[in-house]
């Protein structure tokens, strides 16, 4: 029998993006938001300045040292038990991330093989039966079953399924076996 598959998104989903972005984007502006103050603003509304966003996210090495979420080696390597897995970034915006993301996956995720290593513009074409994703702008156009992973900018969306952490993402799947 053929194996369901997900899409799973790399920033906000497997790697923590969002606490070295603040601390970056702090050092840059001489601000300090933290993870708390942010909760529920939309990307836009948490770091106005979008030019020194867009140089944070085009530095060297910044894809590259971003820490791994809690539970998700593990959990991925559980799920890919029963699952094909896919890792969907959309990565082509900042080109300097495309072989720093691939680094990455290769030291903390070994077990997927480079075929299943997707980076893309637009996720609108991906065609998984899950996708695990912190977007909405990624999961309103998902062809199969969305997963919302939570994140500071969709807090207060409600539209998809909502997981929080890495054990609830595989509690969730396991139930669709």
């Amino acid at each position: 029998m053929k194996k369901k598959t997900i899409a799973i998104d790399m920033d906000g989903v497997l790697a923590d993006i969002e606490h070295q972005l603040i601390q970056h984007y702090n050092k840059a502006n001489g601000t300090n938001l933290s993870k708390e103050s942010i909760q529920g603003l939309e990307e836009e509304e948490a770091f106005v300045d979008r030019a020194v966003v867009r140089s944070v996210l085009n530095a060297d090495n910044f894809f590259r040292s971003l820490p791994v979420m809690p539970d998700a080696v593990e959990s991925v390597r559980e799920l890919q038990e029963n699952f094909e897995i896919f890792i969907v970034s959309a990565a082509t915006e900042f080109p300097v991330s495309l072989a720093e993301k691939v680094a990455w996956l290769g030291e903390h995720f070994p077990f997927i093989k480079w075929e299943n290593i997707i980076l893309c513009g637009s996720k609108r074409i991906i065609n998984t039966d899950y996708m695990i994703d912190d977007h909405c702008k990624n999961l309103d156009y998902c062809m199969g079953k969305p997963i919302m992973f939570t994140a500071f900018h969709n807090i207060n969306k409600t539209h998809h399924l909502r997981v929080n952490n890495w054990k609830e993402v595989v509690a969730v799947l396991n139930e669709t076996l």
